[in-house]
This record gives structure tokens, C-alpha cells and sequence, in this order.
């Protein structure tokens, strides 16, 4: 048994093993619950510091965080405030150049346009001047003057133009009646050489607005035609101001060559013009002719030579065969000569063996051989013997 003291009242009790056992284990479950509590406060506590220090160490770097990464984006924002001034810099200027140059353009193209306008404006005023005077003078002057009037515009262009660049061409008027009919006025031109080079017939016509009957071009293409076949000029040209209101020949140089071969019409102010154009055409083909005529010339070289060598050949060939049957010939004689020779060779050769035969009979015949038999012949030797003998 235990004595166990209460420590309230001082009573004694006893009790026995096993109830001491459960007060003293009650004791020790108290004392360890309170511990237990006692150590969960402390940890508690000890966590709430540890907390609340970990959460100022963390608000402490994340305060630091965040004054790096405003540093890091006020620096990005410079960089990007300093790169977008930068593109804007440049596309402003790029722009600026842009303005500058269109508006250069503007200006060009608006002084080109104003050049353009101005050129124009002239020339419309050149020309309404020009057919002031001709109409002027149309009206003034007769049909025939109108026409003599002409000839000498054209003749006194191509004089006041003649050193400059026709000083080796001739421009004449044509007086050859001969067939019946003329032009009015021939330019010919040569080369260094005295080859000519070029020749046109020209025929001026013209009438006055006060004229009957009112002529047109087509009419004088025919006999111009012929006289420039008569007169062996190789090009035709009509200047004329017929059909005055006709826009086909108000705009410029009018080939008829689909009518007549190599015949222009012209109004007079394009006389020069067709000259200077038809004389670059001509030595044009003064060159292609030279050409050509090399050409052709190595052509009949090369002709000459390929008949040459075909009648050499055919020559050669009727030769050949001449002498082919001539040698034939000669062979087949000497085929028959050599069968000749060959027969006269074995008939020879058998009177040679006749001869040698007799030749051998001949050495062999004596006195006695031929007395033999022979009473008379061999008293006459006997005679002959003692003849000798005395």
C-alpha cells in the first residue's frame, strides 16, 4: 500500500499498487499534456516570429525586387522613349525628303508642262501665222503667181541651205521638153567617187482661193510619174498646198508609193525634211549596195570557181575514160602481142631444134657418106683429088 498526502486538505489515504499506478500515470499525463500545450505555445509563438520575420525578410527583398525591376523599366522605358525618338527622327526625315523631292517634282513637272504648253503655244502661233501669210498670199496672188511663187520658196530653202548640207548636190530646174512634159525643178547628188547617190524629181503645185475649179493631189501623180521615169530620177516628190482642209496631208510627209513607186506628197514646209531624209536613206543604202555588190562579187568568184572545177572534173572525167579505153586497149594488144610473141617464142623454138637437127646431120655428112652408093659422084671427087694433087 502507498500513503499518498492530498495537497490541498494534508489528508493521508492509502491506496493500493494500482490505483498509485493510475494517479501517478493521470500525474504524468497532465504534466505531459501541459508540456505538450505548454511546448505547442512556444512552437507557436516561435512560428508566428519566425512568420512575421520571414514575411518582413520577404516584403524587405521583395521591396528591393521591385526597386531593381523599376530601375530595369525605367531603363527599358528611356531606352524605348530614346529608340522610338529615334525612328521618329528618322522616318520624319525620311519624310521630309520625301515632301522635298515630290514637291521638286511638282516643280519640274509643272515647268516641263509650262515648257511644254509654252513650246506649243508657239508653235500653234508659228503656224497661224504661217497660214495667215500663205492664205494672205493666196488670196493676192493668181493661180500661175501661186504657183511661181512656190517654186521660188522651195528653190530659195534649199539655196539658203546648201552650204551647210548639200554642198555636193545639184538643184535645178527642169527645162527637157523633149518628151512632152517636165517637172519643176531635179536635185541629184553624187559621191566622191561620181557615183550618184540620189535623184528626185520634184513638182510644185498650187491655187488661189478665188480659182474655179479646185484641183487635187491625185490628179498630177500620174504625169509626175512619167517624168520622173523620163528623166531617170529615182524618187517623186508632190509639193503642194492643194486640198488645204484635207487633215491626210496637213499632218506630214504622205507616202503614195502604194500608187506610184517611191513618190511622197508634201506641204512646204516639210521640203528639207524629205530631202534630208531620203538622201540619209540613199547612202544607207549606198553602203548595203557596196555591200551587196561584194557579196556577189565573191558569189560569182565562188560561181566561177564551181564551174571551173565542173569542167575540170568533167574534162578530167572524159580524160579518164578516154585513157581508160585507150589503156584497155593498149593492154588487150599487148595481151594478143604476148600471145603472138608466145607462138613465134615455141615456133621458134622448134626450128631452132629443125636446125639443130640438120645442123647435126650436116656436121655429120662426109665425102664417103655422100659417094656412097654413088659411082659418078665418087669418080668426079677423084678427079678432083689428083687435080690437086698435080
Amino acid at each position: 500500500m502507498n500513503d499518498i498526502v492530498c495537497p490541498k486538505c494534508k489528508s493521508v489515504f492509502k491506496v493500493d499498487e494500482s490505483g498509485y499506478a493510475d494517479i501517478i500515470k493521470q500525474v504524468r499525463d497532465i504534466e505531459f499534456k501541459d508540456e505538450v500545450e505548454r511546448r505547442e505555445k512556444e512552437l507557436e509563438e516561435k512560428s508566428k516570429i519566425a512568420v512575421k520575420l520571414a514575411e518582413q525578410q520577404t516584403q524587405s527583398r521583395l521591396k528591393d525586387d521591385l526597386a531593381k525591376k523599376d530601375v530595369e523599366i525605367a531603363g527599358l522605358i528611356a531606352d524605348k522613349k530614346l529608340a522610338v525618338a529615334e525612328a521618329v527622327k528618322t522616318v520624319e526625315k525620311e519624310r521630309d525628303e520625301l515632301l522635298m523631292a515630290l514637291s521638286l517634282k511638282e516643280s519640274e513637272t509643272k515647268l516641263h508642262e509650262t515648257a511644254l504648253r509654252d513650246k506649243y503655244e508657239a508653235e500653234i502661233k508659228e503656224r497661224e501665222k504661217e497660214i495667215e501669210r500663205i492664205n494672205d498670199m493666196r488670196a493676192r496672188l493668181s493661180s500661175k503667181m501661186v504657183g511661181e511663187t512656190l517654186e521660188q520658196h522651195c528653190q530659195n530653202e534649199f539655196e539658203r541651205f546648201r552650204s551647210i548640207g548639200f554642198s555636193k548636190a545639184e538643184f535645178y530646174k527642169d527645162t527637157d521638153i523633149k518628151s512632152g512634159s517636165k517637172g519643176d525643178f531635179i536635185f541629184r547628188e553624187k559621191d566622191d567617187n561620181g557615183i550618184e547617190v540620189i535623184s528626185i524629181m520634184f513638182e510644185m503645185k498650187n491655187e488661189s482661193d478665188v480659182t474655179a475649179t479646185k484641183q487635187k493631189n491625185e490628179n498630177f501623180l500620174k504625169e509626175l510619174d512619167k517624168d520622173r521615169r523620163e528623166k531617170n530620177c529615182e524618187y517623186a516628190v508632190l509639193v503642194s498646198l492643194l486640198e488645204a482642209d484635207n487633215e491626210l496631208y496637213n499632218n506630214g510627209i504622205v507616202d503614195v508609193s502604194h500608187h506610184y513607186p517611191k513618190m511622197f506628197v508634201i506641204r512646204p514646209q516639210f521640203f528639207l525634211p524629205i530631202i534630208g531624209l531620203l538622201r540619209t536613206a540613199s547612202y544607207d543604202a549606198l553602203q548595203y549596195k557596196a555591200e551587196l555588190a561584194r557579196v556577189q562579187n565573191q558569189s560569182i568568184d565562188v560561181t566561177n570557181f564551181e564551174s571551173q572545177l565542173n569542167d575540170f572534173r568533167d574534162t578530167f572525167g572524159r580524160n579518164y575514160r578516154l585513157a581508160s579505153d585507150k589503156f584497155k586497149a593498149a593492154i588487150d594488144n599487148i595481151d594478143k602481142s604476148i600471145d603472138q610473141l608466145m607462138k613465134t617464142k615455141e615456133n621458134l623454138l622448134a626450128s631452132e631444134n629443125n636446125l639443130r637437127l640438120a645442123n647435126n646431120k650436116a656436121e655429120d655428112l662426109t665425102v664417103k657418106k655422100l659417094t656412097r652408093n654413088n659411082p659418078t659422084m665418087k669418080s668426079k671427087f677423084a678427079e678432083l683429088d689428083s687435080g690437086k694433087e698435080g
